[in-house]
């Protein structure tokens, strides 16, 4: 796809007027930085403000501060296509270019405060633009990523009665398609540097816009975002998430220093988390800004060792994010040809890594992966802080503000080394990080268990405080008494050399109820091999790896396992194959 930031376009659309400024250096933060000004909130000498609003609160602030020459040389915002160009924004000039944008929806469109937009966007700079200007204008965002079907657009129009869509050239015609079956949807905006019928051009509407426009006030708890999530059953979920729960959540938090992303002013920030997903509003958006840090973000269209390591190596990139994927493609090259600029700290987030990855990680590069654990309900639940001790195979400890558990069926809090499930305390005072509310109260009452939320997960935690992943509670395998966890078993196969991927259930047996089900998509260079004697030894391999009960009696070789549009295997999918109820 064609964008519009060609160089010869950057300095008509995306270069401010009049502020074209320079960066001011300023090696250390001052106290009047964003974050210490709500010292005495997370001291509790103060309550949490009922009015707040993350542009005008956190990205306005900046702005001044910038102004006065207070903050690193950093820009706010830096991207790169890959293929030389490049577009840098202040915050001044990320404020003033979002005012321009809130202009277009509110404006142009007739958005008012409440209305909800959904946005499919790439990792291109009108998705940071738009984010924005849904916070100035008190519009609710609701992100998706670009390889939704029809049937899943379709669906999240009708759900979410979004008044307003923005895409580009590539989802647009999915969106025509379905469109006469949404009665809510009135208006269709696209980034593109050409027409289409029924559609308002964003790029065209954006040059003629003034950058004079008033934030609205928001109360903490209004609503700001609502994210589909992909569950095991039924229809994605709409979880709705608030002013708090979003952007001043990351306010309350410790001192930033401990905190998941180790970020200051003058570090840069390179996730590569989908634009749909919550984790990039995390990681792209709300946390590095309450810092005043540079988020980079490469176009990077797929995922790619090559891009990824050389990016790593041309730009002064402080802390990477990831899904661990990532770091499962990374490790397969040879890193000594690799001499990455300053990356400091690693993240992995979105389902558990393998402890192998994470020592070949640490003997090829010298830098540890800290584990996230979260999920959209509540973004990270559980991480691994810099400075922790690292153990393999944990995600670490409960986040700020959340005190988590492992409970049993009755809400009661389990023992240390006792597995049950996963669970975040919500009552009496239900943490600022939480989401709002499902779309469904009684969805949102099935999740709630005595005091606590319950994750669906299940997990351990050892004397330390220290959690593990397990698995999904749906997708535990009792096979002769014993518990297992799929998990275990992929982190087992993943390690041969001969698996490219895998997903792990439970399928039926006369004499054990249930019984371990590997199924396995090979490496190419494996694919002629003999594979009922490859079978075997990925049994044998299991065996050594991790306890013998643990290993799958039944393994089949597939060409690729069915996945969500988040790019999760789904087990359950699997699952009910094997057990003959699709």
């Amino acid at each position: 796809m064609k964008l519009l930031f060609k160089l010869r376009t950057l300095k008509s659309l995306w270069t401010p007027k009049p502020p074209n400024r320079t960066f001011h250096g300023h090696p250390r933060l001052l106290a009047s930085d964003v974050y210490s000004q709500y010292e005495s909130v997370r001291r509790g000498e103060q309550e949490i403000p009922k009015y707040f609003n993350f542009a005008s609160d956190v990205l306005d602030k900046w702005s001044e501060i910038e102004k006065a020459g207070k903050r690193s040389s950093n820009p706010a915002f830096w991207w790169v296509d890959g293929k030389g160009e490049e577009v840098k924004w202040s915050f001044e000039e990320l404020v003033f270019l979002s005012r321009k944008a809130a202009n277009v929806l509110t404006k142009v469109c007739g958005l008012q405060k409440g209305d909800r937009i959904v946005v499919i966007l790439p990792r291109i700079p009108e998705w940071w633009l738009v984010n924005v200007a849904c916070m100035r204008a008190g519009i609710v965002l609701i992100p998706g990523i670009s390889t939704l079907s029809a049937k899943d657009i379709l669906y999240r129009l009708q759900a979410s009665k979004a008044t307003c869509i923005i895409t580009n050239d590539t989802v647009a015609p999915a969106v025509d398609s379905v469109a006469s079956e949404c009665q809510f949807l009135k208006t269709k905006l696209i980034v593109s540097k050409g027409s289409r019928e029924g559609w308002l051009n964003f790029t065209d509407l954006y040059r003629n816009q003034s950058a004079d426009h008033s934030c609205v006030k928001t109360r903490i708890q209004d609503s700001m975002s609502i994210f589909f999530t992909s569950g095991t059953t039924g229809s994605p979920k709409m979880t709705e998430h608030s002013q708090g729960s979003l952007g001043f959540r990351p306010l309350l938090s410790e001192r930033y220093e401990r905190y998941w992303l180790d970020l200051t002013p003058s570090d840069v920030i390179w996730s590569t988390a989908d634009t749909g997903w919550i984790l990039a509003s995390l990681s792209c958006v709300f946390d590095p800004w309450v810092f005043g840090s540079c988020i980079f973000i490469h176009k990077l269209p797929q995922i790619e060792s090559a891009a990824i390591l050389n990016t790593l190596c041309e730009f002064p990139i402080d802390v990477l994010v990831g899904a661990p994927t990532l770091f499962r493609m990374l490790v397969q090259n040879d890193l000594s040809n690799y001499k990455f600029m300053n990356l400091k700290h690693c993240v992995s987030g979105g389902e558990p890594l393998n402890p192998e990855v994470m020592e070949q990680w640490k003997s090829k590069t010298g830098l540890d992966i800290h584990e996230v654990y979260g999920q959209t309900e509540m973004g990270v639940i559980c991480s691994v802080f810099k400075g922790m001790k690292i153990k393999p195979g944990s995600m670490g400890k409960a986040a700020p503000l959340y005190d988590v558990q492992i409970i049993d069926k009755n809400a009661n809090i389990l023992p240390a080394g006792q597995q049950g499930e996963i669970a975040v305390r919500s009552k009496p005072i239900r943490p600022l990080g939480f989401f709002s509310e499902y779309d469904n109260p009684k969805k949102t009452a099935e999740s709630e268990r005595g005091d606590f939320y319950v994750t669906g997960d299940r997990g351990t935690m050892d004397k330390d405080g220290y959690f593990q992943f397990i698995g999904r509670d749906d997708d535990i395998i009792i096979s002769s008494g014993y518990r297992i966890g799929p998990f275990e078993v992929e982190s087992a196969l993943i390690e041969h050399p001969a698996v490219a991927e895998t997903a792990v259930v439970s399928s039926p047996d006369p004499l054990r109820g249930e019984v371990v089900k590997a199924f396995v998509v090979l490496s190419p260079t494996f694919s002629s091999s003999d594979l009922e004697s490859l079978a075997c030894d990925l049994q044998e391999h299991v065996k050594k790896t991790t306890a013998p009960y643990k290993y799958p009696r039944k393994v089949e070789f597939v060409q690729e396992l069915p996945k969500t549009v988040t790019g999760k295997i789904k087990r359950n999918e699997l699952r009910n194959k094997e057990w003959g109820r699709m």
